[in-house]
């Protein structure tokens, strides 16, 4: 199926009583420095504290009772795995949940405590995708991918309904990209709902494939990307690419000095806790690498899941 507007639409109905209504907040510091009106989604207060308990929850909720009963699967080290688990755990089906052996303890504790069922693999793509066919065929589990999946590119949209719901004016909004669930999901609703908006990508320089792939037209894979943004190092997929072919206007890759700047700011000056991969939307704006100087700009903040013992700045 092509996700529509209509499927981010019903998928916002389907996660309304799981998923939370994040709030839209401004700040009056951000609007001088940056020279124009910015509107922040709030997706770091969601389930999981990140946008993608939204994709996770409309998967796990589409399924029918049969498809249901053998639970969910996929591969995953971050925010996903523990969205998926999540929702598993609130429908009370299982999540097979696959990570590497090398991913941070932090994060392994947090999808074994939201009752994912982890198997642990060499740290490759390869070995991932061959643990978790493994795992499909012995469960019959439904495979939720990521990013590269309609029903989480549908759930992930329903972050911009809500936005345009609070602020129906907005001239452009701004979603950082990896794989691409997020800006596509984005760039459906915000068309759907305003044809005249402007949809901007954000990524990092040190991790440029999505910028890179849109200029080339064709994906060009992320190839030992090293950023603080490390929920943006995957590459973009064959269901987001055309998305965002035909839907993105640009995708503005920023400074890590930018992403740094732009997060201490916001938890400074805006007290929002945000990752840095949130940041990197938020470093458009800072950066000023394109010019929406006066405008009104929604900026997703995706997730505010950050190690606080490795905060990218000094002082005691």
């Amino acid at each position: 199926m092509t996700v529509t507007l209509a499927h981010i639409q019903r998928a916002a109905e389907r996660i309304k009583p799981y998923a939370h209504r994040t709030p839209v907040m401004t700040n009056e510091s951000l609007n001088e420095r940056v020279g124009a009106r910015v509107y922040l989604k709030c997706e770091n207060l969601q389930k999981v504290g990140a946008f993608k308990f939204r994709g996770a929850c409309n998967a796990v909720y589409s399924l029918s009772d049969d498809e249901a009963k053998h639970g969910v699967c996929t591969h995953s080290s971050g925010n996903h795995a523990q969205a998926l688990a999540l929702a598993a755990k609130m429908r009370g089906i299982p999540a097979h949940i696959v990570m590497p052996n090398n991913a941070p303890q932090v994060k392994k504790d947090a999808v074994a405590g939201y009752g994912g069922r982890i198997t642990f693999c060499e740290p490759t793509l390869e070995a991932r995708e061959n643990t978790l066919e493994r795992i499909r065929l012995n469960t019959g589990a439904n495979v939720v991918h990521p990013y590269n999946d309609e029903r989480v590119i549908a759930g992930q949209g329903t972050a911009s309904l809500e936005l345009l719901a609070d602020s129906p004016d907005l001239d452009a909004i701004i979603a950082p990209v990896g794989g691409g669930g997020l800006l596509s999901g984005t760039s459906i609703a915000a068309k759907g709902l305003k044809p005249g908006i402007r949809v901007l990508g954000a990524e990092p320089e040190m991790a440029d494939d999505a910028q890179r792939s849109l200029k080339e037209g064709r994906i060009v894979p992320s190839v030992n990307p090293k950023t603080i943004a490390d929920g943006l190092l995957t590459s973009l997929g064959s269901l987001t690419f055309p998305i965002l072919q035909q839907n993105v206007e640009q995708i503005v890759a920023v400074s890590e000095q930018g992403i740094v700047d732009a997060m201490k700011f916001i938890w400074e000056r805006a007290k929002i806790v945000i990752e840095p991969s949130s940041a990197v939307a938020v470093a458009v704006l800072w950066e000023k690498k394109i010019d929406l100087s006066g405008l009104k700009v929604g900026v997703i903040l995706s997730g505010g899941n950050v190690d606080l013992g490795k905060l990218p700045w000094g002082g005691k």
